[in-house]
């Protein structure tokens, strides 16, 4: 009998063909984990949170939750016996309550009388007092999607499901509740599975990040190592964060780069001397030097407040991102030339 809170053995998820992930094995080792899932549109994140809830059946594989199995073939636990609470991405109010009458339903459900938010405590954290006498269809979504959040975290379950809770809270306070969600699910020990699109929120909030791709689950770590060490080239291309240049393996530490010359680091596998590779280079990876003899054109420049970042070409018209402090000095334009610090050191070398 496995000893993790919530065990997924061999479980394929399928909503429908399109909406299907594949044989998936995860753990959530401890009550209060929060685990984050990452992917796309429809690959069948949702479909994840729904089955886990007991809203969909399983044809195959096992799923335990505190030791007790609660889906298989031939065991299915109806999801009001699951103490399971799923908070949706579309407006799951109920539409003749208001606000408030929303939100206390949760708390209601909260049958252990498990340690929990007050409701004042959870409308001022989700700033949702200016809106708590109004009905579901006099909100925004993305008051609703807030509200939802309320309600969810308020019924205090074993487990807590979160389907893009974010995703349409305004960007100027985004990050406040962000901070203040991660405090209250680690201070109450409220184990928690969120999906979500952006990678970002995922590493901040996720103990552990599970990258969906193509029907699969291909990656499960830590967020340091999803970004750091990905496993896949599918995997680098999801995130975004660099890209992938040719380069030669010419020693035990180094490789050799057409377009920026000598690299040294340490490799995260093994290459035997003269192997062709794919090295991941990323923002951070390169240094600003404009006394180098290593110039890249610069053919794009981000200012995102603490930093800027230059996209650069090579002799070879590559585009190479680069990650600069906005207080370093570094007036550079488009099409003018940008320093690169030689010679290259990266911590760990990524290659495939």
């Amino acid at each position: 009998m496995p000893k993790n809170f919530l065990e997924i053995e061999n479980v394929t998820f399928a909503a429908s063909e399109k909406n299907k992930v594949n044989n998936v094995s995860l753990t959530i080792e401890n009550e209060g984990d929060i685990i984050c899932l990452l992917g796309p549109s429809g690959i069948g994140k949702t479909t994840i949170l729904r089955t886990i809830a007991g809203l969909e059946k399983i044809k195959s594989g096992k799923i335990f939750l505190k030791n007790k199995i609660i889906s298989s073939k031939n065991v299915h636990i109806e999801p009001e016996n699951r103490n399971i609470s799923l908070a949706f991405q579309d407006n799951s109010l109920f539409p003749h309550y208001n606000v408030i009458q929303n939100i206390q339903f949760g708390a209601d459900r909260n049958k252990k009388k498990k340690k929990s938010l007050t409701i004042d405590e959870v409308i001022e954290f989700l700033h949702l007092d200016h809106i708590k006498e109004k009905f579901p269809h006099q909100i925004s979504s993305g008051e609703a999607q807030r509200a939802a959040l309320a309600r969810a975290l308020l019924s205090r379950p074993d487990l807590l499901l979160l389907d893009e809770p974010l995703s349409n809270v305004d960007q100027s306070f985004k990050e406040e509740i962000q901070v203040k969600l991660k405090q209250i699910l680690t201070d109450l020990k409220i184990t928690t599975i969120i999906v979500t699109h952006d990678s970002y929120e995922a590493f901040y909030l996720g103990s552990k990040c599970g990258i969906i791709l193509d029907s699969q689950l291909k990656q499960y770590d830590d967020p340091y190592n999803v970004y750091h060490f990905p496993n896949s080239i599918e995997v680098v291309n999801f995130l975004n964060r660099g890209i992938l240049i040719p380069a030669k393996v010419t020693g035990e530490d180094s490789l050799e780069s057409e377009d920026l010359g000598t690299i040294k680091g340490n490799f995260i596998k093994h290459y035997p001397k003269g192997s062709d590779v794919q090295l991941l280079l990323q923002p951070e990876d390169l240094e600003h030097d404009d006394k180098s003899n290593l110039k890249l054109e610069v053919v794009d420049r981000k200012f995102r407040g603490t930093n800027f970042i230059y996209t650069l070409k090579t002799s070879s018209e590559l585009l190479i991102p680069v990650f600069v402090h906005s207080h370093h000095i570094h007036q550079h334009e488009v099409d003018e030339k940008f320093g690169i610090k030689r010679p290259i050191n990266i911590d760990h070398i990524v290659c495939f």
